[in-house]
Order: C-alpha cells, then structure tokens, then sequence
C-alpha cells in the first residue's frame, strides 16, 4: 500500500513539474515599454560595424526578457567589437575586460544574459552551414539605451546574439554580408 501510495504522490509531483515546464517554455515575450532617442553628442556614437544612432524623438521599444532558450534558439546574430575604442562601448560586463576581435565572444540580449547567468560560460552558434563555439562576455542592453553608458545606440532586440568577427570568419559568411545573419544557439 505504502509503495502505491508513493507512486501516487510521484506521478503527482511529475505531473505538476511537466505543466509548470510547459507552461515556461510557452511564455511570450512582449515588449516592457519604450525609451525616447536622444541626439548624440558630436563624435559620441561610435559608428564601427555600421553600427545605429539613436535619432532624436524616436521612440525604441525594450524588453526584459527574450524568447525562450531550447536546444536550437532562433536568432539574429548582430556584429560588435569588443576592443578598447570599439562600437562595443566599454569593457564587458561579465569580465570587466575588453577582447580581441579575432577572439570567439558574444553578448546576448538582456533576457538570454539573464543577469550574469551565461558569463563566461560557451554557447554553440550555428549558421550558415557551419557551427562555433563562443564564450559570452557581454549584454547586449535590451532594456535601455539612447545614452551614453550605450554609446548613444538604441536597445538592442531580443533576439539577439552579438558576435565578434572571429564568429562571423569561423562560420565563413563572406565579409560583405556581416551584419545580420539568422541563426540558431544553443548552451554548449
């Protein structure tokens, strides 16, 4: 009886885990408001990469979270420099460090960076026929912008993954298409 009694309550608490589960991975993701572009400041907004500047007035939607993480999470992979003076801004968040760009690193949009959770920490990239392995270093703000702790560029989306060069060369998409590739990315 006792033995019945326990697969009882075990398929009850699988059961609950299994909604609670499904009930995670069905959340939408839906915008947590606007900011206000402001003009940069001659010289401020680094250009590198063809990199945006907000526009004065224009309303930036942000978000707090990103879609949800799964063994091949859809993506727009974005191009950043994670050097000293680079379109980057200043030193990455998990390392307080600047990188190479012919070193494998990524910031992820706020949602996917999940406070620090992904520091350091490799994620498979793929795309293009091809895969990479790189270490997450940065977020890519999807909560604020327009300012000059963000270099004067808007909030990023999402659904972003920006990538040093070394990601783009390793996943041999030819230099006159860096910018924004549809991928996939996985926790490695």
């Amino acid at each position: 009886m006792k033995g019945i009694l326990f697969l009882g309550v075990l398929c009850v608490i699988i059961l609950h885990f299994s909604i609670n589960l499904i009930e995670v991975e069905a959340q939408s993701c839906n915008p947590s408001g606007k900011v206000r572009g402001t003009k940069p400041p001659p010289g401020q907004c680094n250009r590198e990469n063809d990199s945006d500047c907000c526009k004065e007035g224009k309303m930036y939607t942000i978000y707090k979270c990103s879609p949800p993480v799964s063994s091949h999470t859809k993506a727009v992979l974005t191009i950043n420099s994670f050097q000293k003076g680079g379109d980057g801004g200043g030193p990455s968040e998990c390392d307080n460090q600047y990188h190479n760009d012919d070193t494998p690193v990524v910031a992820l949009s706020t949602g996917w960076f999940n406070h620090e959770s992904r520091c350091l920490k490799n994620i498979t990239i793929t795309g293009n026929g091809r895969s990479v392995v790189a270490m997450v270093v940065d977020e890519c703000d999807s909560t604020m912008g327009c300012d000059s702790d963000h270099d004067y560029q808007p909030p990023c989306p999402n659904n972003i993954v920006d990538a040093s060069k070394a990601v783009w060369k390793a996943l041999g998409v030819p230099h006159s298409q860096w910018g924004g590739l549809d991928i996939v990315w996985s926790d490695a």
